[in-house]
């Protein structure tokens, strides 16, 4: 991890301005929308003055968070972690079952995107705001795969209608793919990421999930990770991640 630096992401010229909301993310320190929040709460300072939303800062000013002193780490932190059931995937220390107690890292990351507190596996977590805004971009199309066991015997017209689309929250899902594991189990390849899709796509087709759990982000795979571990992204997997970012 020691030569790893923000400059496998980034793009443009690391000097120039940038908005308040971003620097915070990239830091580290949340999500631009947490960081929006923080910033209308007044927690957020430049130069010593609470900070305004849009304002704009480089490399001369300085920013606290809570009055703690904020800088862009240079290392790169990119983490696979096996989620247990039960843990929330939220930076809000309020919750006492949140993800980063829980991990205990020791620098300041979070989690790209969420998984369900019911559900377990694989979820990303991060210090660099970029790698946060690719994967989350929805029209990247970037595949997650699950395997999931719900409460009743799979049929064939089960699996045809999760592959071609089920209407859940005002919507129709992509079409994707599916395949069947046994009897009651299923995997499952999405390319987009609605509120709690797949327990309400079983929902919608009266089936009631069971165990859920994502084995892969894009080229990231959970393998033999056990649960409430994380590992290292490797070099390779971060190349390749890259490269899959200049696609889009």
């Amino acid at each position: 991890m020691a030569k790893r630096t923000k400059r496998l992401t980034s793009t443009g010229d690391e000097a120039e301005l940038i908005r308040i909301n971003k620097f915070l993310s990239e830091a580290g320190v949340c999500s631009r929308r947490e960081a929006d929040r923080y910033i209308a709460e007044g927690k957020v300072k430049i130069d010593g003055l609470v900070a305004q939303m849009g304002a704009k800062v480089g490399p001369g000013n300085q920013v606290t968070f809570c009055d703690k002193p904020v800088k862009k780490e240079e290392k790169l932190v990119l983490i696979a972690f096996n989620k247990p059931e039960g843990i929330v995937c939220t930076t809000d220390s309020r919750e006492p079952d949140n993800i980063i107690d829980y991990i205990q890292y020791g620098m300041r990351i979070y989690p790209i995107g969420r998984l369900d507190k019911d559900s377990e596996g694989l979820i990303l977590l991060t210090n660099d705001g970029n790698i946060v805004n690719k994967i989350l971009r929805a029209e990247n199309n970037h595949e997650k795969e699950y395997i999931v066991t719900v409460n009743k015997d799979i049929t064939p017209e089960f699996l045809k209608a999760m592959s071609s689309g089920v209407p859940i929250l005002d919507t129709v899902t992509k079409p994707c793919k599916v395949y069947q594991i046994d009897k009651r189990t299923f995997g499952i390849i999405l390319t987009q990421g609605l509120n709690r899709q797949i327990r309400r796509m079983c929902e919608y087709l009266e089936y009631r999930v069971l165990n859920l759990k994502r084995i892969r982000i894009m080229n990231i795979r959970l393998g033999r990770l056990r649960t409430g571990d994380y590992r290292n992204v490797t070099e390779q997997e971060i190349e390749e991640l890259t490269r899959s970012f200049m696609k889009h």
